[in-house]
């Protein structure tokens, strides 16, 4: 078993969905088509891939169907998280039953079978210290925290061995200053935290990487990996 993440595959097989991604350059050109070959040449049916949001332009949950259909047919069991696009988003217990390969993850952990590695998660925010950050994204940004603490602190009770963190928001500002999203994945432990959220070679300096305070920070956005899913453990 091994594990691997990759974030933003802003789907749309839908017919009622026009949303062309070579719009925004040439990496994201066919985005779907090199993204299934790349899955299928290097994951197996007993892999685990993190997918941390903006996985379809569906407005509407039946609307992302066919996209869930698309990544059901992939190898491998499929960890989502929300991103800010991800408006189809509902029930967790609904969607939670509509596929035996796809979990959902909100406010809960997934614990990978047959490992002592457990998957928190939440869709995150913008962070104090961005221009333009109000009391409104306070409201949001307080409330994605206690999200986050609601998936580790299960973690925590099911005895989690190794606790991975997948977020949509990178979870620093872009100064990669500390947040509340950071100080929480010290505090439990968090060995490796995955983001997407940022696009093209001027937003991903924007994005931590490397280590902060015991945490392996990675960047995992679909454009970013040049459509190949990343390996994070083995």
């Amino acid at each position: 078993m091994s594990l691997y993440a990759i974030g933003d595959l802003h789907l749309s097989f839908d017919e009622r969905i026009e949303k062309p991604m070579d719009i925004f350059g040439d990496s994201w050109v066919d985005h779907h088509e090199r993204l299934k070959e790349n899955w299928t040449e290097i994951i197996k049916d007993d892999d685990t891939v993190l997918i941390p949001g903006d996985v379809s332009w569906g407005l509407r949950f039946n609307e992302a169907m066919a996209d869930f259909q698309w990544i059901h047919e992939l190898p491998g069991h499929k960890v989502i998280t929300k991103g800010n696009h991800d408006l189809w988003w509902t029930s967790i217990s609904m969607m939670n039953k509509k596929f035996d390969d796809i979990t959902f993850l909100q406010n809960h952990c997934y614990m990978i079978p047959d490992t002592d590695i457990c998957i928190c998660g939440t869709r995150g925010w913008i962070c104090p210290g961005i221009e333009g950050f109000d009391e409104h994204d306070e409201k949001i940004y307080d409330r994605e925290l206690i999200r986050l603490e609601f998936s580790l602190e299960e973690a925590k009770k099911l005895g989690a061995g190794e606790i991975i963190a997948a977020l949509h928001y990178p979870p620093t500002n872009d100064k990669l200053q500390t947040s509340g999203f950071t100080d929480m994945l010290t505090k439990y432990g968090v060995t490796t935290c995955i983001y997407g959220h940022l696009h093209g070679k001027d937003a991903f300096k924007n994005g931590i990487r490397g280590v902060l305070n015991g945490v392996e920070y990675r960047l995992v956005s679909l454009d970013y990996l040049e459509c190949r899913p990343e390996l994070i453990r083995r």
